[in-house]
């Protein structure tokens, strides 16, 4: 098993950040393209401790070089699980995913986190970020290793691209909730 870990600070509040996360895989967003669909299986608020917990099918198209579908079979296009749990007391959203597809070849697990920075709870974001990456290949362990090290590689590029695609979709929530209170507030005096 290998694990990749990421953290950053987003210039933006919690509730920002977090109502953004709903958008992240939006169509003007240039840097989610693979992703083709994101499916709502299951949304309820816990009544007792009033978190929101989301369930949701992610379907991608990814760049899957053809030996790879040729030995292994299957398409490029894959899979992905993702749980979620919003808790707006702590201020903490928490998703877990895992990839339905290839599982029985490569296992991730990952886990994201976005809360409050303590430095600056009022404007600022902490993100943390860990994937557990595990080759299922038997008992060749040079070979799994080097599919996790070529796999944490990948999944490192991602999340890069996954960041700043997400700073995109900030902005451009902030942008547009700037224009909607401004035409509120001018309704208003009107």
């Amino acid at each position: 098993m290998r694990v990749f870990s990421s953290t950053c600070t987003f210039d933006y509040s919690w509730e920002e950040v977090s109502a953004a996360n709903w958008r992240k895989y939006c169509p003007w967003n240039d840097k989610s393209t693979h992703v083709v669909a994101v499916d709502t299986l299951s949304r309820a608020v816990d009544a007792d401790t009033g978190v929101l917990r989301t369930e949701r099918l992610i379907t991608c198209n990814q760049s899957v070089p053809q030996w790879v579908l040729s030995l292994f079979g299957g398409s490029a296009t894959s899979h992905v699980y993702e749980v979620s749990y919003v808790d707006p007391v702590s201020k903490k959203v928490t998703m877990c995913s895992t990839n339905l597809t290839w599982s029985n070849v490569l296992n991730v697990k990952e886990t994201v986190i976005y809360q409050p920075s303590p430095s600056n709870p009022s404007s600022t974001t902490d993100f943390n970020q860990e994937a557990k990456i595990t080759a299922l290949c038997g008992g060749w362990q040079k070979i799994k290793n080097k599919v996790e090290e070529a796999s944490v590689e990948r999944f490192s590029q991602n999340a890069k691209k996954g960041r700043e695609g997400f700073e995109a979709v900030l902005e451009m929530s902030r942008r547009v909730f700037s224009e909607q209170r401004e035409l509120e507030s001018n309704t208003l005096q009107s």
